[in-house]
């Protein structure tokens, strides 16, 4: 009777379409223990010392501890498995060894959380199972403006914060791909709203997805410094951690 309660509930988180929705099945808890990696092997945004310090502060206030690294040879196997998820914060260029990538492919493929922040997109070309996890590659950017976002989904807990359209001044991220079907788009820009965009009317710019056992969670935004001092970005980060540790 209980296998069967179980199956039931694991069922009822899975879409027609065949994309993994939040299980039904109790294993959410607390966030404890977060990992962000900043670590740049190409352009460096001078962002990530504020991204750092919000993360920090978020853990501060919602009990959960944060290290910060740009250390590569802290993914392994044994140091991994103390944290729920890893922020990959502005990351650029290739990061990781043969090895270390490894040891991360089978953290979030073992139920770890990967939180990817604007340029992680910009990491790792040459590695086909980190394309698929942040969920498209960088492309281009046009100059930083101000744009309307769509909040698509007001239900999950990085996005349920935020107006259903949400105009900021950000570096606005066009992609090699459009990740949609492959993804649960969250947010999407409005092209028409400012001058450079290059993937047309639908254009995703915040999404996550389930990676083996582990969860994705990503979002173009965060290029400025005045990103990390925004509540609603840093609520919208809050979430995306917790989505990506399966805190929720």
């Amino acid at each position: 009777m209980a296998h069967e309660i179980t199956r039931r509930s694991v069922l009822s988180g899975i879409t027609a379409s065949g994309l993994a929705l939040f299980p039904a099945v109790a294993i959410a808890a607390p966030v404890t223990r977060v990992l962000v990696f900043s670590k740049t092997a190409g352009f460096r945004h001078d962002s990530i010392p504020a991204g750092i310090a919000a993360i920090r502060q978020l853990g501060t206030r919602n009990g959960f501890t944060v290290d910060a690294t740009e250390d590569a040879g802290r993914f392994t196997t044994q140091n991994l498995a103390q944290y729920q998820a890893v922020v990959w914060l502005s990351t650029t260029g290739d990061v990781l060894n043969a090895a270390q990538q490894v040891a991360f492919e089978s953290y979030v493929n073992g139920g770890g959380g990967y939180v990817g922040v604007h340029a992680a997109a910009d990491t790792e070309y040459n590695w086909p199972w980190y394309g698929d996890l942040v969920g498209a590659y960088f492309a281009s950017h046009p100059a930083q403006q101000q744009a309307s976002v769509i909040v698509e989904n007001r239900t999950n807990d990085s996005t349920a914060h935020l107006p259903a359209v949400w105009s900021r001044f950000d570096e606005w991220y066009n992609y090699r791909t459009n990740p949609r079907g492959r993804v649960n788009v969250l947010t999407r820009l409005d092209e028409s709203t400012y001058r450079g965009g290059t993937m047309g009317a639908d254009h995703p710019i915040t999404w996550w997805r389930a990676v083996g056992a582990g969860r994705a969670w990503y979002t173009g935004l965060g290029h400025t410094i005045q990103s990390y001092s925004d509540a609603l970005f840093t609520r919208m980060l809050l979430g995306g951690i917790r989505v990506a540790a399966r805190a929720v």
